[in-house]
C-alpha cells in the first residue's frame, strides 16, 4: 500500500471475491449512551465502515475491537476508543447485495482532529483479510486528502473541477 484510502472510497479485498468495505461518515458526534468520564476534556467524533457483498457466497465477516486501530494528528497518536457506545460487527453473515456497518465512537485533542488515520483488519469466515488505511480528518469535505504530502489524485481532480467552474463563469 503505496497511499492510503481517501474516507469515504470503497476498497475491494482480491481474497474475497465481490467484497469491499469503506470507512465514511467521519464526522463530530457524541456518543449515544453518555460521554465516558476517560474521555473528559476531549472532543468526540464518529465513523463508520461498511462491509458490501457484491459476491454470490455470504461470507461471516468479523469487525471488533481490536481489528480497528484510529490514530489522530500529525504524530499519530491513538485516539480514545469508547468501546461502550460503539456497534461493531460480530459474526453477521453478509449475503449478496447487503451490507454491514460498525458505528465507532472515539475522542482526542480538537487540534489534533483535522487528521484522522484510521486502519481496519477484517475477518472473513475465519481468514483475516489485508490490513487497509483511510486517512481523513474532522471539518473537512469526504473525500479530499488532507495535509502536507497528501496531493493525491482525488485533491487533483477537485482541484481541476473547482478551477474549471471558476472558468466557466467568469
Amino acid at each position: 500500500m503505496d497511499e492510503p484510502n481517501v474516507v469515504g472510497d470503497w476498497q475491494e479485498y482480491d481474497e474475497h471475491a465481490g467484497l469491499r468495505v469503506r470507512v465514511h461518515r467521519l464526522e463530530a458526534s457524541e456518543p449515544p449512551r453518555g460521554r465516558d468520564d476517560a474521555a473528559e476534556g476531549l472532543t468526540y467524533f464518529s465513523l463508520r465502515v461498511t462491509v458490501e457483498n457484491r459476491g454470490s457466497r455470504h461470507p461471516t465477516v468479523h469487525l471488533e475491537d481490536g481489528q480497528i486501530d484510529v490514530r489522530i494528528g500529525v504524530e499519530g497518536e491513538s485516539a480514545f476508543i469508547d468501546w461502550r457506545n460503539s456497534q461493531f460487527i460480530e459474526g453477521f453473515d453478509v449475503y449478496p447485495l447487503r451490507r454491514a456497518t460498525a458505528v465507532l465512537y472515539a475522542a482526542g485533542p480538537e487540534a489534533a482532529l483535522g487528521q484522522v488515520d484510521v486502519q481496519i483488519q477484517l475477518r472473513v469466515d475465519d481468514d483475516w483479510a489485508d490490513r487497509r488505511l483511510w486517512a481523513g480528518g474532522i471539518g473537512t469535505a469526504e473525500g479530499v486528502p488532507l495535509g502536507p504530502g497528501r496531493e493525491g489524485l482525488a485533491c487533483q481532480v477537485s482541484n481541476f473541477l473547482r478551477d474549471q467552474a471558476e472558468e466557466g463563469t467568469a
